[in-house]
C-alpha cells in the first residue's frame, strides 16, 4: 500500500476539497422538515439504511468497479445516472463527479471526461493502488461525514452529537465497504425508499437550504 497514495485519497474526500459536498443533503433536508428526522439517533439510522440498502451502498459497488483494471468506465457512468432515484440525486452524482475530475485532472494530468461521482473517484483513484475495501471505507466515511454535518446545521445537533453519530456509524461503514468490494454489479438494488422518496419531495420544496 503507498502512503502518498492514501494521502492523496484522504485529500480528495476532504471537506476542503472543491467537490462542493456541503451543499447537498441527499434528500436528508426534506426527511428533516417532514419530521421524520428529529434527533442524533434518528439521524444515525437514517444514514446507517443508506450505507447498507440504499444509494450509499450502490454507490460504493459502482466505485469498487471502477477501481478494477479494465473497468468499462461509460458503462459504469451509464448505470449509476440510470440508478439515480430523482432528478436530483442525478445532478448531485453528475456535479459533484464533474467537480472532482475537474481539480484531479489538473493535479495528475490525466483527461478523464465528466462521470458521476463514484465513477469518477474510481477512474481518478485507481492508479494510486490501494486496497478497494479501504479505498470504499474512506469514501462512505466522507458520506456519512457530509449527511452528518448536514444534520448538524438544519435539525440543529451539537457538533458533539453530530461526531457520536458519526463514530456511531464506524461499524456500519466497515461492514458496507466490505461487502460492496465483493457484492459485484450483481449486488446491485435498493430498499431505502424513505431516503429515495425524500430526495424527490424535496425538489418541491419551497425554502430550502441545500442543493438536493
Amino acid at each position: 500500500m503507498s502512503e502518498a497514495g492514501l494521502l492523496t485519497l484522504v485529500q480528495w474526500l476532504s471537506p476542503a476539497f472543491p467537490v462542493g459536498g456541503y451543499a447537498y443533503s441527499h434528500g436528508l433536508e426534506a426527511a428533516i422538515a417532514s419530521g421524520q428526522v428529529r434527533t442524533a439517533a434518528d439521524l444515525e439510522g437514517w444514514i446507517a439504511t443508506i450505507l447498507t440498502e440504499g444509494s450509499g451502498r450502490n454507490d460504493a459497488i459502482l466505485l469498487a468497479e471502477a477501481l478494477k483494471p479494465g473497468a468499462d468506465l461509460p458503462a459504469l457512468a451509464a448505470l449509476a445516472e440510470a440508478l439515480a432515484a430523482s432528478r436530483e440525486r442525478l445532478v448531485e452524482t453528475q456535479e459533484q463527479g464533474r467537480s472532482l475530475l475537474a481539480t484531479t485532472n489538473a493535479l495528475t494530468g490525466d483527461d478523464h471526461p465528466p462521470m458521476p461521482y463514484p465513477v469518477a473517484l474510481g477512474a481518478a483513484a485507481a492508479p494510486l493502488g490501494l486496497p478497494i475495501a479501504q479505498v470504499l471505507a474512506l469514501y462512505l466515511h466522507a458520506f456519512a461525514s457530509n449527511l452528518v454535518q448536514a444534520g448538524v446545521r438544519f435539525i440543529p445537533l451539537g457538533q458533539t452529537e453530530g461526531q457520536r453519530a458519526l463514530a456511531g456509524l464506524h461499524p456500519v461503514i466497515q461492514r458496507a465497504a466490505r461487502e460492496a468490494a465483493v457484492a459485484g454489479l450483481n449486488g446491485l438494488g435498493g430498499g431505502a425508499l424513505r431516503s429515495d422518496l425524500a430526495a424527490m419531495q424535496h425538489e418541491t420544496m419551497d425554502v430550502r437550504i441545500f442543493r438536493t
